[in-house]
Parts: structure tokens; sequence; C-alpha cells
């Protein structure tokens, strides 16, 4: 999947323009792009658009409209568009009740390393986490983690032939896994090209 450049980017004045329409596409994008595991757990595989939007939107709340900045902005989001060998998510851990939540993250910890795709025939694939930062202590785990999921030539060949897919959670104390449906596994499948 091409990164973006410069060129692929509304002006702050067109991004005002067609920023409702662009928004909407986008998120309506976005309902193919989700797994929900389990009560509080959500995975959002991102791509170039939802990258785009990304960039789009700091640019908008920043006003940044010097190529420099830009240029920022890209480097900072392009590392999160699949790159044709692989799915990239952001996982984020979600409980409503702040003191639940905190006690949640401290039993959670190393989750993202036990979160898992696979496609049907293969191995499980389990990701590399947190690539930028590191995002737990001997505390606690975080929120939100970032994802690579790395496939094998095999796996992409099965998962575009239409090969079923599943994620899960093998984690000791959040344990879930499902079937990706079939307009989602499509729309991460596309990554692969």
């Amino acid at each position: 999947m091409e990164k973006l450049k410069k060129s692929d980017l509304y002006s702050l004045e067109n991004y005002a323009e067609v920023r409702d329409d662009f928004r909407a596409q986008v998120m309506a994008h976005k309902k193919l792009r989700f797994i929900q595991l389990g009560e509080n757990l959500r995975l959002l595989f991102e791509d170039r658009m939802t990258m785009q939007y990304q960039v789009q939107e700091m640019l908008r709340i920043e006003k940044i409209f010097e190529a420099e900045g830009i240029n920022e902005e890209l480097e900072a989001y392009n590392p999160l568009i699949p790159d044709g060998q692989n799915l990239k998510a952001v996982m984020m851990i979600e409980f409503s009740d702040v003191e639940e939540r905190k006690g949640a993250l401290a039993k959670l910890i190393g989750i993202e390393r036990q979160t898992w795709l696979q496609v049907d025939g293969f191995d499980k694939v389990y990701p590399v986490s947190n690539e930028d930062l590191e995002r737990e202590t001997d505390e606690k785990t975080s929120s939100v983690h970032f994802m690579r999921f790395e496939f094998t030539s095999e796996m992409i060949t099965a998962a575009k032939e239409g090969a079923a897919m599943r994620a899960g959670v093998d984690h000791p104390e959040y344990r879930h896994d499902i079937t990706i449906e079939d307009a989602v596994r499509q729309s991460l499948v596309a990554d692969f090209d």
C-alpha cells in the first residue's frame, strides 16, 4: 500500500470544503475495519484512508500549512499504513469505569503480545507491538497499543482466495476469539495488495 505524500493531501482551505463528506466516507470505511474481541477490547485496522484522515485532522487542528510541519505529520503516520505483507492495528482496551479500568490494566500486562490473527489452515500470527515506544510498566499496561501483524506469502494467498480468518486473545486474564466477519475480512485482505 502506497505511503501518503504531501501531494495526496488537501490544503487546509480545500479540506474545510470537503471535510464533512470525507469524514462520512472514512467513518463508513472504519466500520469494516473494527474487530470487537469480547466486551473490553477493540482492534481498529489502519490503512491509507484512515491515515489520510488522521493527518488531515491534525493539520486542521494544529493549523499546519508549511511543508516542514506537513512532512513531520506524514513521517509520524505513514508507518501505520500496511506494506502489503502485514496488517496494522490500534488496540483499545476500554472500560467505562475509571477504577475498573485501573484494575484491569494492572492485570492485563502483556495482552498486546498475546493477541493474534489467524488465516484458516495456518498458525496464529502474533504482533510486533509498540515499535514507537514502550507502553507498559511493571504495574500496568496502556489502554492503547499499536500492532503490526506479519503474514507469510502463503497466508496472504489463502486469505485472498477466501480462507476464513479468526482473531483472538490468549491472555490468562482475558481470553476471547472470534471468526472475522466476511465483510471485515475482505476489507483487511485488501491491505495485502
